[in-house]
């Protein structure tokens, strides 16, 4: 058997990184009715929320486009009399939709992968358009959607596609397809035990089901598709896969939210996740008032809880006084220039923090205060109070939306990459990671990527994390083969601070060598023109259409 080089190197699962802290992963998927795939989602700490706790038992979130054969949605006919009649009429407005998916192949990227075809629902809106989940349209290629009773697919047109919230905007350009549809309207956030229907398309049928249940719990929780942390609703009716973009109704028939992802676990049972009204909203009106998404902003700071007294009184809080400690600030964000560590927050935009990071909600309800910044838009001023050194400080921050020094998704575009004598660099995304390591990264990928991923903030907005991919072995980079996912530092002594700046230096490089220096005090050295000479066959040999990315050429 050949030993394949790409994989080694790795530590054995069962030895736990004593030094990374890192959180248990997720299993996730992001895929519709015709397509099962188990994805892990590595948790960072998130800017505004403390880290979570380690849990022994890990539940499994999926988003509802896995092809999951247990928990099968139950028909119509066997649901409560009250919920069919109410929703009815609203059932029109449920479509069917159709996607085929040619996603990136980031270990080989300047190719894709083989396309593949889903199915999942979605529901009629306002302005001729149509909601649906982000993750049963990704990397599409080609959408279509079919109204209840018909037997035509229309092709459909993809608006926006909102990565963190998971929700994705189509219209159809065919004037036959709105006939006789009527937009849901939608309602106000449901209280818990309040009754909701969701209506899909799931799998173990082609007609359209209907599921009820109550609302169990309302709180901000972590949307696995977008890896961010939004307000949530958790119900207990079943929710499949292809239920994803369903809408949920309660019992007047109006929308309080979208089905799009469950809980899979030993010990528990038909519990899934909605996505509710004022997250639905906030990204038709961000699409309304942009033109286009631009994403729920963030407070780029990581806080820690201020329970203790002995902590409050050093830090020099009265005893009426509450608030978090800032521990880190983004370097990226407008308000790294007026916010400092150990400033204690003590409200948002008028609103008193607790200690341990919570807001007045609802009555008997507190919310973690993230939910106060994802209710703003991207560019909207806010107040912020905070207690520096015992006295208070009020401060106006404008928000902007968070990039992270690996980034959770790439949105749709390809892989970046440049290679020159075999060597093909590229940069470092979840994507990556998921391609090179499989589901499992968080346990199989290089632990100093995995401190990047989980720790490190970015210290430019440009700033990116380059690796050396694989090098493709020809005679000019004999003794170099074993290098696999090795970051790159600097080239002929120069920090390489993104890909493309390291395909300038390279292509305009006049010296004898180029030098290329790699993490573990690595390095790389290759005659300049006999590097830039084998390039050309190397492509060749390996059918790579070019050296380099469209977007680097640019």
């Amino acid at each position: 058997m050949v030993d394949n080089k790409r994989k080694r190197g790795r530590k054995s699962k069962t030895q736990a990184p004593e030094t990374l802290d890192l959180q248990p992963t997720t299993t996730a998927t992001a895929t519709t009715s015709s397509q099962a795939s188990e994805d892990v989602t590595v948790r960072r700490t998130l800017r505004c929320y403390s880290r979570a706790k380690t849990a022994e038992k890990v539940p499994r979130i999926e988003a509802n486009g896995g092809n999951s054969a247990h928990n099968l949605a139950v028909d119509a006919d066997s649901a409560p009399l009250w919920a069919v009649d109410r929703v009815v009429l609203a059932m029109d407005a449920v479509v069917k939709v159709f996607c085929v998916h040619t996603e990136p192949n980031f270990s080989l990227p300047w190719q894709r992968k083989r396309q593949y075809s889903s199915s999942s629902s979605g529901f009629v809106i306002a302005g001729r358009r149509v909601l649906a989940n982000a993750h049963s349209v990704e990397h599409y290629t080609q959408v279509k959607l079919k109204k209840r009773g018909s037997d035509t697919k229309y092709v459909a047109t993809v608006l926006a596609i909102g990565t963190e919230c998971d929700i994705a905007m189509l219209t159809v350009d065919d004037d036959e397809f709105w006939g006789g549809m009527s937009p849901v309207e939608f309602g106000n956030l449901p209280a818990l035990q309040d009754a909701v229907t969701v209506v899909g398309y799931p799998i173990g049928g082609d007609t359209i089901s209907v599921t009820s249940g109550v609302v169990s719990r309302l709180e901000v929780l972590s949307y696995v598709h977008g890896s961010i942390e939004l307000l949530g609703l958790q119900i207990d009716a079943a929710i499949n896969a292809g239920n994803s973009g369903g809408p949920a109704f309660n019992d007047k028939g109006s929308c309080v939210g979208i089905a799009f992802q469950s809980l899979k676990h030993d010990d528990a049972e038909n519990i899934g996740y909605v996505i509710p009204t004022p997250v639905i909203l906030h990204f038709i009106q961000d699409y309304e008032k942009n033109g286009g998404y631009t994403g729920f902003p963030i407070l780029g700071v990581e806080w820690q809880k201020m329970e203790n007294p002995d902590l409050r009184m050093s830090m020099g809080m009265k005893a009426d006084q509450k608030g978090v400690r800032i521990r880190r600030i983004d370097p990226t964000v407008p308000e790294f220039k007026v916010l400092k560590p150990s400033d204690i927050i003590l409200s948002f935009d008028g609103v008193d923090i607790a200690n341990d990071g919570t807001v007045p909600f609802r009555h008997g309800e507190r919310i973690g205060f993230s939910y106060l910044v994802s209710q703003k838009y991207t560019g909207d001023m806010v107040a912020v109070k905070v207690l520096r050194n015992s006295e208070p400080h009020k401060f106006d921050i404008m928000l902007g939306t968070h990039r992270k020094l690996i980034p959770v998704h790439n949105k749709g575009r390809p892989p970046s990459y440049y290679i020159i004598a075999g060597f093909v660099f590229t940069t470092v995304s979840v994507p990556y990671l998921r391609s090179e390591y499989g589901k499992d990264y968080g346990y199989d990928a290089p632990v100093k990527l995995l401190v990047k991923l989980l720790h490190e903030l970015p210290q430019s907005p440009d700033e990116q994390i380059i690796v050396v991919s694989q090098v493709l072995v020809a005679d000019v980079n004999i003794g170099y083969e074993d290098i696999v996912n090795t970051q790159v530092y600097a080239f002929n002594g120069q920090p390489v601070k993104n890909l493309k700046s390291l395909a300038s230096m390279v292509e305009s490089c006049n010296d004898e060598f180029l030098k290329f220096d790699l993490d573990y005090q690595q390095i790389v050295v290759l005659q300049t023109k006999t590097a830039k000479a084998a390039t050309v066959d190397i492509l060749a040999t390996h059918c790579i259409p070019a050296a380099m990315s469209d977007d680097l050429r640019s």
